[in-house]
């Protein structure tokens, strides 16, 4: 999603104040934040960073409204137009009070909450950040410390795609997944269902490095063999029940240039999570071709096209297949000849 013609609709600043294995507080702002050319540009900036970042979950809202009420109050503001964004962003941080309670490791921070359009898309965004003191130089050539948003290092966020959620999509709600169980309660926060269907997820990931291939107009030699390595190390993870890290992915297969694949692997229209054991049916597509008509089923090496023992005719539409086994073509003789 491209952030250069977001327009921030409302925004507001609240703050989550928790320590480590300590209870959570909030600290809430009475009016919405004015949108001036510097609000602007943060959620511009905010939301740059976050459509970048490697390592999300996807899902959509839980049924469950009384456990997971964020699509109700998603549901009464955009929708019912029951409450107004100020009140909106305080239940929100209720209920991300009460889940941050619930996790030891969880630390507080400045909370971001913003309706964002960008034309044809509506979308909630919500980020916890925190500051960190840098240094500055004054009009007087004074050296100071200076304290900003460490919008660098973020680890916890989530978005709601407004528009996708009312067309009854499939996928609306993005989060990032981070490391061990820390961004987990703002998982529930935000109300994710995130179960994943590792047949789907592992056919977009498929996906994923035709697109890499096609985009970076690779070599049949060289598409084949990235495919191939693709295919042995995913088969290795789902043989071994192993989770896949889209980082070590494409820091595995295209080393030279791994930010190149990642950006390809994580690219957010393909919605691909992080996280799942790859399906081992749906990598064949890497190293196989495969295909059924009302007489015939055929399946064959992404190799026999190159060394000429499959060759497809354009004009004619037609598969030419050589080098047949010895037992098939006595078999098609025997047939042929009996009339």
């Amino acid at each position: 999603m491209s952030v250069q013609n977001n327009t921030v609709v409302s925004l507001i600043v609240h703050k989550l104040v928790k320590e480590p294995h300590g209870p959570a507080s909030i600290e809430l702002r009475d009016a919405v934040v004015a949108i001036n050319p510097s609000s602007q540009r943060l959620i511009d900036h905010l939301h740059k960073l976050y459509s970048e970042r490697p390592g999300k979950g996807y899902g959509k809202f839980e049924n469950d409204e009384n456990n997971f009420p964020m699509r109700r109050y998603v549901r009464q503001h955009f929708l019912d137009k029951e409450i107004d964004f100020l009140y909106l962003s305080r239940l929100m941080m209720e209920h991300l009070q009460a889940r941050a309670t619930t996790e030891q490791l969880a630390t507080g921070g400045y909370v971001l909450i913003a309706h964002v359009n960008n034309g044809a898309t509506d979308f909630l965004l919500a980020a916890i950040v925190t500051e960190v003191i840098g240094t500055a130089i004054t009009d007087g050539l004074e050296i100071v410390d200076s304290v900003h948003l460490d919008m660098n290092h973020l680890r916890v966020a989530g978005r709601i795609d407004l528009t996708a959620w009312q067309a009854a999509a499939d996928r609306y709600i993005s989060f990032l997944k981070g490391r061990g169980e820390v961004s987990n309660y703002f998982k529930l926060f935000l109300g994710c269902n995130d179960v994943l269907i590792a047949l789907r997820e592992t056919q977009k990931l498929v996906e994923g490095f035709e697109q890499f291939a096609d985009a970076q107009n690779l070599e049949p030699s060289v598409r084949d063999n990235l495919f191939e390595q693709a295919f042995g190390y995913l088969d290795d993870l789902g043989r071994n029940n192993s989770p896949i890290s889209l980082e070590a992915v494409a820091n595995r297969l295209w080393p030279e240039s791994p930010n190149a694949l990642l950006e390809a692997l994580t690219d957010e229209s393909l919605e691909l999570s992080d996280g799942f054991v790859p399906d081992r049916r749906a990598i064949k597509k890497l190293v196989k071709f495969k295909g059924t008509s009302k007489h015939w089923k055929i399946e064959f090496d992404r190799g026999a096209l190159r060394c000429g023992d499959v060759q497809y005719d354009r004009e004619n539409d037609t598969l030419i297949l050589a080098n047949i086994p010895k037992a098939l073509r006595a078999e098609l003789l025997a047939e042929l000849d009996d009339g």
